[in-house]
């Protein structure tokens, strides 16, 4: 048995890789031209086409991301807003009793009595001013009117009237002082406001 020397086997096997390569090269050229052919996309096509479809799922997830972000900011937002304004109607209340206060003073001080009314009006007082403390405590501050321009975020027009001394648009008296908590109205402040000195 002859045996072939060991590198003509080398060259032998080289020549047939060699050969398998370009045949396999010469089909994928032949496969890519058949369906430039038969109108249909090439490898090279569909990998461009691919990369863009990954690239705009990756645009995808990233808006997803900062909506999911966008939304999680807002419920704190609003779980923030909720806590803070969540006692809201007992202020309501709260300042209703602070009228009746007021009231009870104005009306202690207009009794013909003096000695006795003198008392009562400074024990009234007294509760009021700690009345509006502890609402100052919680954020609650009474909101600017007197001499003021009138704005409807703030302030309830229930008439109007002519002031020889307030411009026209101007707060002219206070019915009932209105508050707010935090930045958010209470209560707007029920107004007076004037129309000018009345002469046209």
């Amino acid at each position: 048995m002859n045996e072939q020397p060991k590198e003509e086997l080398q060259s032998d096997d080289e020549t047939l890789e060699g050969q398998v390569e370009t045949s396999v090269e010469n089909e994928a050229t032949s496969t890519d031209e058949a369906f430039a052919e038969a109108g249909e996309e090439t490898r090279d096509e569909e990998m461009i086409r691919l990369r863009g479809e990954v690239d705009e799922a990756n645009k995808r997830v990233l808006q997803a991301q900062a909506e999911a972000e966008n939304f999680r900011k807002r419920m704190r937002r609003d779980t923030e807003d909720q806590l803070k304004f969540a006692s809201m109607p007992l202020v309501n209340d709260l300042l209703q009793v602070r009228d009746n206060l007021l009231r009870a003073i104005e009306a202690a001080s207009a009794s013909g009595d003096a000695e006795s009314s003198a008392g009562l009006s400074e024990g009234v007082s007294m509760v009021c001013k700690q009345l509006d403390d502890v609402l100052a405590k919680h954020g609650i501050k009474e909101i600017p009117a007197q001499g003021e321009l009138f704005d409807p975020n703030f302030h309830e027009a229930i008439s109007q009237m002519p002031h020889p001394e307030i411009a026209s648009g101007m707060v002219a008296h206070v019915a009932t002082p209105g508050f707010q908590m935090h930045e958010r109205v209470v209560r707007p402040a029920q107004v007076v406001v004037s129309t000018g000195d009345g002469s046209a």
